[in-house]
């Protein structure tokens, strides 16, 4: 089947089965490789992405199912510039291996999106689905925080 999808701002037309899982168009079929597979039972959150600002599973989003944008690590920021969010998570050295990391941004996106001041808690309790296996935890928490402090700031 053949299905339009807007993902990062841009139509992209899919010629591939409707049960697809979204991660794999993204990786497979767009070459949208920021978006990683952790688990595939939506458990560990390496695939999350955001259709119209909600944070989703990839891995459990079929292609058909899409129902708005779809917004990747990739289109988070420019090719020139990282966003807010992203520079705050280097600036905090918060990757070690990485892996989860992008899953993490957009997660992370979402959360101040809707909560442009979160306290520790708040993100404690939006980031609990997000796994890190090098437990950045509080550097991730401390990224968070800047951001958002950056973002208010403007």
């Amino acid at each position: 089947m053949s299905f339009t999808i807007n993902v990062n701002g841009t139509d992209q037309a899919v010629d591939l089965p409707g049960d697809v899982p979204l991660l794999w168009v993204l990786r497979d079929a767009l070459g949208l490789t920021g978006t990683k597979f952790g688990c595939g039972v939506a458990a560990c959150g390496a695939c999350t992405v955001q259709i119209d600002g909600v944070a989703e599973r990839s891995c459990q989003v079929a292609l058909e199912d899409v129902d708005g944008a779809v917004l990747t690590i990739e289109g988070l920021g420019t090719p020139d510039t990282m966003s807010v969010l992203q520079q705050t998570w280097v600036d905090h050295q918060v990757a070690q291996c990485g892996y989860c990391q992008s899953g993490q941004i957009m997660n992370a996106a979402a959360l101040l999106a809707e909560n442009p001041a979160p306290n520790d808690a708040e993100i404690d309790d939006a980031m609990s689905g997000n796994l890190c296996r090098c437990g950045a935890y509080p550097r991730i928490r401390a990224a968070i925080h800047a951001a958002a402090k950056q973002m208010q700031e403007g």
